[in-house]
């Protein structure tokens, strides 16, 4: 990891496998684009010199805000080229959203469970119970589990909770009345 920090400007850039992440927190809103292209200017004299290449049909930026925060007109550049702006990115399985609301990641995660569920539901009557507790603890807890220390108080989370519970019923015979914790204790 590089720190560095430059007059009202704080750069931390992270390198995982064949992935660069920058994160760029500017204290001065007039001069955050300078600001900015000097920090790229600097990681791709970093990249050059290291033999190392930049990808820039797969690079974006992201700017974090709050919800009731306008938009600040950023231009990141590289050889006369725009470097497109997106609304979230995808970092180590997480999708962060500009405003950190972690609806997109939720949605991304429900879509995988229903899938699960689906899944379950069906090879139900053909493997035993202990296998269904293996499958769900390898398709579905571990995805419930990973980054949950990041969005798991989101307000969207009910929806994930709900599918959890789906797939508890199916795998112990429960019914809808009958109560979760128990028939998650049974597992």
């Amino acid at each position: 990891m590089i720190f560095c920090v430059v007059l009202g400007l704080v750069t931390l850039c992270f390198l995982f496998a064949d992935d660069t992440s920058l994160l760029i927190t500017c204290f001065n809103k007039l001069d955050s684009n300078i600001n900015i292209n000097e920090s790229r200017h600097n990681v791709i004299s970093w990249f050059n010199s290291n033999l190392l290449t930049l990808n820039f049909d797969k690079t974006h930026y992201v700017e974090f805000r709050t919800k009731n925060f306008y938009q600040v007109e950023t231009i990141v550049r590289y050889e006369h080229k725009d470097i497109s702006n997106s609304t979230e990115t995808k970092l180590l399985g997480l999708i962060i959203g500009e405003t950190l609301s972690w609806n997109q990641h939720i949605e991304q995660i429900a879509t995988k469970l229903c899938s699960a569920c689906y899944s379950l539901r069906n090879v139900k009557y053909i493997v035993p119970q202990s296998t269904l507790r293996t499958i769900y603890y390898a398709c579905i807890h571990s995805i419930l589990s990973y980054g949950i220390i990041f969005g798991g108080r989101s307000s969207n989370v009910n929806k994930l909770f709900i599918l959890q519970k789906k797939t508890v019923r199916i795998i112990t015979n429960s019914r809808v009345r009958e109560s979760y914790r128990e028939a998650l204790k049974n597992m």
